[in-house]
């Protein structure tokens, strides 16, 4: 066993997987690749949901070389059908003769059972080498399969002094380019994209994925109590990506009639005054949206991060003061009573992207008893 090479063909499985995000669906995704007598005899990645795995792709390029070889895969081999054969089956009819696995699957139709048919048939398994690399590139799929609630990336712009726009409500542009353009490669990587109503009102926003490579378009998703949505809103004058329209029971019915006509799913979340947002999320999950790219205004955000909704945080900070007591900022709720209540995050990672600076963490809700603030 070369463990150096054996983490360069990881490394390599992992690169292919990742140019695939946003193309899967659902599904998470996986690369592979087939090495026998040192040399390189296959390379495959999940492209898309319904089509052929990583290893399904790897093992057609290697053809007869792949008996004897070693298979280098960043998730465990299926071993269910599902729209695909089982990819275990696969690699024991070619006959490899080891297989690197990065980390298991989640999923409990998987479990552990690949590998352990691996194993049964003979073929020698190693598992966990650049397993945290795997486990971050489908941290979406990994949530989802698990709990069936979409991950929900939280995603926005502020100023040094904590302002999302200016108190007139202008916005544009609050961070620099290179972040803008990040941001359609972050919308593609997500099957839903939310904001709340007074974003669509002041913005009316298109939500698209505009990259110079064809994308996958995510889901509109507005949250709007009382359907305050306009049907002039240029997102329901191209429906060719789906608009979905969270709103309460006891919304208007004239609203909600013109909305449907308009070509809008309009879903009730809740019998109250407001969208019930836990609610939301599991019937977004019930509609296989397994992953949220989360654009709201500050009390949308607010309200996600007191019911701990929000998965992940992604924060672009400009050099730049706005001020206004008035100005929104980037998270508006109640607030707790103390600081020892405040919302830890972890895993804090921070760079440079143009002139912005970009931050990424983790909100960890079970750090101490909150009590909002009276």
């Amino acid at each position: 066993m070369d463990v150096l090479n054996d983490e360069t063909y990881m490394r390599l499985a992992l690169d292919m997987a990742s140019k695939a995000q946003g193309q899967t669906d659902i599904n998470p995704v996986v690369g592979c690749v087939v090495v026998r007598d040192g040399r390189i005899v296959g390379l495959g990645a999940h492209l898309r949901r319904g089509e052929g795995h990583a290893e399904v792709h790897a093992l057609r390029m290697a053809g007869d070389e792949a008996e004897g070889a070693t298979a280098y895969v960043t998730l465990e081999p299926c071993s269910h059908h599902g729209r695909t054969p089982p990819c275990c089956e696969r690699l024991i009819e070619a006959k490899v003769a080891r297989v690197v696995v990065a980390c298991t699957d989640p999923n409990p139709q998987v479990a552990g059972r690949g590998i352990a048919r691996l194993r049964e048939a003979g073929i020698e398994v190693s598992v966990g080498l650049l397993e945290r690399e795997s486990l971050l590139m489908n941290e979406m799929f990994n949530k989802f399969i698990v709990t069936r609630l979409p991950f929900v990336t939280m995603k926005s712009a502020m100023t040094l002094d904590g302002k999302l726009a200016a108190k007139t409500g202008d916005s544009r542009y609050v961070s620099g380019p290179q972040a803008r353009e990040m941001v359609h490669t972050l919308r593609h990587r997500h099957m839903g994209i939310m904001i709340g109503a007074e974003t669509a009102l002041i913005d009316d926003p298109e939500l698209t994925t505009r990259l110079s490579v064809p994308a996958v378009h995510p889901v509109r998703i507005v949250v709007d109590s009382r359907l305050r949505l306009p049907l002039e809103a240029r997102m329901l004058q191209d429906l060719s990506v789906p608009v979905i329209v969270l709103t309460v029971e006891g919304a208007d019915p004239g609203k909600r009639a013109a909305l449907q006509a308009a070509g809008a799913e309009v879903v009730d979340c809740g019998d109250g005054k407001r969208v019930d947002l836990a609610i939301a999320m599991r019937k977004l999950g019930e509609r296989e949206i397994g992953s949220i790219l989360l654009e709201g205004g500050g009390k949308l955000n607010g309200a996600m991060l007191e019911l701990g909704l929000i998965d992940k945080l992604l924060l672009f900070v400009a050099p730049k003061v706005i001020g206004g007591q008035a100005a929104p900022g980037v998270f508006q709720f109640e607030g707790f009573e103390k600081m020892a209540h405040a919302v830890p995050f972890r895993d804090v990672q921070v760079e440079r992207i143009g002139a912005d600076i970009f931050l990424s963490a983790y909100p960890e809700y079970g750090a101490g008893d909150r009590t909002s603030g009276a």
